[in-house]
């Protein structure tokens, strides 16, 4: 499954939407997710799950960039 997390690049900050960043993943939960990126010091504030045409649309999108962790 492919996710969409929303967050902010430094845990220590407040949260300012207009600093908010996302980067798309695939793994097999949420809780996967996050295990994945916890080693990065990121405020992650959403995880959204894509899939049927919502994943069509952000595949369509140039800024559609999988990361490999």
């Amino acid at each position: 499954m492919i996710y969409k997390v929303y967050y902010q690049e430094n845990a220590n900050e407040i949260p300012v939407r207009e600093n908010t960043k996302s980067l798309y993943l695939e793994a097999a939960s949420e809780r996967e997710v996050r295990q994945k990126l916890k080693d990065r010091n990121y405020n992650i504030e959403f995880v959204q799950l894509l899939e049927g045409n919502y994943l069509e649309y952000e595949q369509a999108s140039p800024n559609f960039v999988l990361e490999e962790i």
